[in-house]
């Protein structure tokens, strides 16, 4: 693929990420949660309060896989070799499954997504290109890193959400599984290790971000 034709391709999957224009290749894993079934009341059994409170976290989810999205496609693009970018593609296409399941849930709890979404993808792509100009073990290294963060972070979302709201709690729990192994895959292919500050600044960020996609 020549340099015109990444970028083309680059800006057409950063468009169908921001616009929602996703599809979810796998089954959403809330299918299987009776509330969730019924579209005429997708939020059954939800209080006001606790609609609100999944609603924000999910959208702060469905932030995460934005940034994945961006991240990955970036990472793909510097990849130095095929099977790594085989390897960045395959993980994407899961978190796709993710951003589309995500969204889904938003619209059944009355929430939306992040206004600010379209920033949130450009920042998370300028880093995954700088990752990926380190080079493939860095690469793989960041990737590692990144996964870990998310596991933990979607760990406090487990805890967080109502217990009522089996649906957003079966969506979190398949993507934590899903981050978890993407961390062990590319640990296994020859991840470096990420220095301390790097680690420190990557969860700085991160709180900034949830924070701010909480309630924008």
């Amino acid at each position: 693929m020549n340099t015109l034709d990444a970028g083309l391709s680059a800006l057409d999957h950063a468009l169908r990420t921001v616009l929602g224009a996703s599809h979810a290749a796998r089954p959403n894993p809330a299918a299987s949660v009776a509330a969730s079934a019924d579209p005429l009341a997708p939020a059954a059994g939800l209080g006001e309060a606790e609609r609100k409170l999944s609603g924000a976290l999910m959208r702060v989810n469905h932030v995460g896989e934005v940034c994945a999205q961006a991240l990955y496609e970036a990472q793909a693009l510097t990849a130095r070799t095929p099977e790594l970018r085989k390897q960045m593609r395959k993980a994407a296409a899961e978190e796709t499954d993710h951003l589309a399941w995500t969204r889904e849930r938003l619209a059944e709890l009355g929430s939306r997504p992040s206004l600010l979404n379209p920033l949130w993808y450009a920042g998370s792509f300028a880093i995954g290109l700088v990752a990926g100009r380190l080079g493939d073990a860095a690469s793989l290294g960041f990737v590692v890193e990144t996964e870990r963060q998310v596991e933990q972070h979607l760990a406090g979302h487990l805890e967080r959400l109502p217990e009522a709201d089996a649906a957003s709690r079966a969506i979190v729990q398949a993507m934590k599984d899903d981050e978890t192994r993407h961390a062990d895959e590319a640990l296994a292919a020859g991840a470096a290790a990420v220095p301390e500050p790097v680690k420190w600044a990557m969860r700085a960020a991160a709180r900034v971000m949830t924070g701010t996609a909480h309630h924008i």
